[in-house]
C-alpha cells in the first residue's frame, strides 16, 4: 500500500515537471536556439520515459495485489467448503442417532407393553381358572343313595363343604351326583350309558379295575336281561 502510494505521489510530480518543461518550450520555441530545444525535448522524453516505468511498477504492483487478493479468496472459498462438507457430516451423524435412538425407545416401550400385556393376560387367566380348579380339587360329592352306595370323603374336605361350593351353570356335570369333573374318573364300557363318566369316589373306586366296567344303573339293568 506504502509502495502504490509513493509511486502515485511521484508519477504526480512527473507530469508537473513535463508540463511545465512543455510550457516553457511552447513560450520559447522562437528565441531558444537549436541546441535548447533539443535539450528541452530530452528532458521531457526523459520525464516521459520515467512515467512509463513507474507506470508499469505501479501496473505490476496492482497486478501482485490482484493476485494476492484472489489467493486469499480461493484459500477461504476452499475452508468455506471443508467447513460446510463436515458441518453436514455432523448433521448426518445427528440424525442417525437421534433416529436410532427413537427407535430403540419405541422398541423398548413396544417390549414393555407386550410384557405388560402378556402378564395381564396371564393373571386374568389364572385368576379365572383359580376358582374352577378349587372347584375340582374340593368338590367331594357322597354316593347316590339311590343304589344303596355308602357316603363317601375325599382327602380332609367333607362332602357337605363341597355341596355349598358355586357350580358354573356353563360346565357340563357328570357321575351319578351330577357335579362338574374333578379328581380321577371312570367310563361306563356301556355305549348307551347316559352318564358315561363317573367319580371314583361316586362308585366306591379307589383304583381302575381291569377289564370292562359298567355303572351301577348298567350293571342293574344288564342283570335284568
Amino acid at each position: 500500500m506504502a509502495a502504490g502510494m509513493y509511486l502515485e505521489h511521484y508519477l504526480d510530480n512527473l507530469k508537473s515537471e513535463i508540463d511545465k518543461l512543455a510550457s516553457e518550450y511552447i513560450s520559447n520555441a522562437r528565441t531558444l536556439s537549436s541546441e535548447e530545444k533539443l535539450g528541452l525535448l530530452k528532458q521531457i522524453q526523459e520525464a516521459y520515459g520515467k512515467c512509463k516505468e513507474f507506470g508499469d511498477d505501479k501496473v505490476q504492483l496492482a497486478m501482485q495485489t490482484y493476485e494476492m487478493v484472489d489467493k486469499h479468496i480461493r484459500r477461504l472459498d476452499t475452508d468455506l467448503a471443508r467447513f460446510e462438507a463436515d458441518l453436514k457430516e455432523k448433521q448426518i451423524e445427528s440424525s442417525d442417532y437421534d433416529s436410532s435412538s427413537s427407535k430403540g425407545k419405541k422398541k423398548g416401550r413396544a417390549q414393555k407393553e407386550k410384557k405388560a400385556a402378556r402378564a395381564r393376560s396371564k393373571g386374568k387367566n389364572s385368576d379365572e381358572e383359580a376358582p374352577k380348579t378349587a372347584q375340582k380339587k374340593l368338590k367331594l360329592v357322597r354316593t347316590s343313595t339311590e343304589y344303596g352306595m355308602p357316603s363317601v370323603t375325599f382327602g380332609n374336605v367333607h362332602p357337605s363343604d363341597v355341596l355349598d361350593m358355586p357350580v358354573d351353570p356353563n360346565e357340563p356335570t357328570y357321575c351319578l351326583c351330577h357335579q362338574v369333573s374333578y379328581g380321577e374318573m371312570i367310563g361306563c364300557d356301556n355305549p348307551d350309558c347316559s352318564i358315561e363318566w363317573f367319580h371314583f369316589a361316586c362308585v366306591g373306586l379307589t383304583t381302575k379295575p381291569r377289564g370292562k366296567w359298567f355303572c351301577p344303573r348298567c350293571s342293574q339293568e344288564r342283570k335284568k336281561k
